[in-house]
This record gives structure tokens, sequence and C-alpha cells, in this order.
């Protein structure tokens, strides 16, 4: 009989190799479902295309490329522009140095001019009271020295003068005043010389005044008088 103690409870006596036949079977039983069910698709990562990128870096290469060669070029002209501007700067300056020069060696050379120029007829003063003077005047030592201090203080700034007696007529040394009527000079020689001229550094300061000479006029023909008049002058 059971025991009254163990109320409620199931007890069997199963040998220890029918379990683990069971178990075994049980695991034949999942192992054959498991082959028999599809494998899920392996799951394949997708692998970027090899022409993509290559293409794509290439654009990009060619597009940094001609963005280059556009920066180049702004800049080369750039560069051309200031090396012009520059060169016409230089030019500027140079031209500048060179007026500047001019104007420097002009004021050096001829700025005293209008000074000089009022001095001249102090000389022809002298040159005429030297000339209307007796020679045994004795004033006319001392004016001659007056007038040769002169002409070197004159000489010592660039001032010179010169004769025209007895030259042909230049109009651009000499100043026609009047003609004279002579037979003895080649017409347009310079046969009186009222006031010499003055160099100036080899630039005409002042021409000389000067009398021209010409061909002298024919002497006027007599008209033969008739035998009336002779008779008449006879009786007379």
């Amino acid at each position: 009989m059971p025991d009254p103690t163990t109320k409620g409870t199931f007890q069997t006596d199963i040998p220890a190799d029918a379990v683990e036949e069971a178990v075994r079977s049980v695991e034949r039983i999942e192992g054959e479902k498991q082959a028999a069910s599809p494998a899920p698709p392996a799951e394949v990562a997708a692998e970027p295309s090899a022409e993509e990128p290559g293409s794509s870096e290439g654009e990009n290469l060619a597009a940094q490329l001609e963005l280059s060669q556009k920066l180049a070029r702004e800049t080369l002209e750039r560069l051309k522009e200031t090396h012009d501007r520059y060169i016409r700067a230089v030019a500027d300056l140079e031209n500048y140095k060179k007026r500047a020069q001019k104007e420097r060696d002009e004021v050096v050379r001829y700025g005293n001019e209008k000074l000089l120029k009022d001095l001249f007829p102090v000389l022809d003063g002298l040159d005429r009271a030297l000339s209307a003077a007796a020679p045994d005047d004795p004033l006319v030592q001392g004016v001659q020295l007056v007038r040769a201090g002169l002409e070197q203080v004159l000489a010592r700034h660039g001032v010179t003068s010169f004769s025209a007696l007895g030259q042909p007529f230049d109009p651009s040394l000499h100043e026609a005043l009047l003609q004279v009527p002579s037979s003895e000079h080649e017409p347009g020689t310079v046969v009186v010389e009222h006031a010499r001229g003055f160099l100036l550094n080899d630039r005409l300061a002042r021409p000389a005044m000067v009398g021209v000479a010409k061909a002298p006029e024919p002497a006027p023909e007599s008209e033969p008088r008739g035998d009336g008049e002779r008779e008449e002058g006879g009786q007379g």
C-alpha cells in the first residue's frame, strides 16, 4: 500500500537508459528540423564601387587644376599691370628729373639775364662817350678803364660782346635800323653799328643795332635844252 504521508504525489520507477534514449531522440528531431528549414540569406555588406570614387576624385582634381590655372592667369594679369605701372612711373620720374635738371641749369645760366641786360645800355653810353671824346682828353683813359672793368664783370657771368661791322647782315644776330646807300660795299653788308650785340652763354641776349648797305640810286639824267632856250639864254 502506499505511504499515507505521500498523498497527492506520483511515483514511478523509469529506467535511466530510457530517459537518455528519449533525450537523444528529441535532440535528433530538433536537428532534422533545423536542417530541413532553409538558411536565411547571408547579409553581404555592400562594397563601394571602385569606379564611382575614382571618377569623383578625377573630377575634383580637374576642378582644382582649372581653379589654379584661373588664379594663375589673374595673378599674372595683376603682375603685368603692376609692372606696366611701375615702368610708367619710372619713366615719368626720369622725365621729371631731366626737366628739373634742365630748369636748374637754365636758372644757373640765365637766371640773371634781366639784370645783365640792364647793364648793356651803360656799356653803350661809355662807347658813345669814348667815340665822341677828343683823343687828348684826359678823361678818356679813365672811361676806358671803367668800361673794361664792367666788361670783365659781365664776362664772369657768361656775357660776351660781338661786333657786326663789315659782316653780311644776319637777321638772327643783327637788327637793321636803316639802310645806307653805298657804292663801296656789297648790298646787305653791315656798314654802320649803333650798338654792339651781346651773347649770354652762347644765347643771343641782344642783337647788334646796325645799318645795312644798299645799292645807290642812279643819278637822274639831265634833260637837253632846245635851240629856242639857248637863244633866249644868249639874249639875256
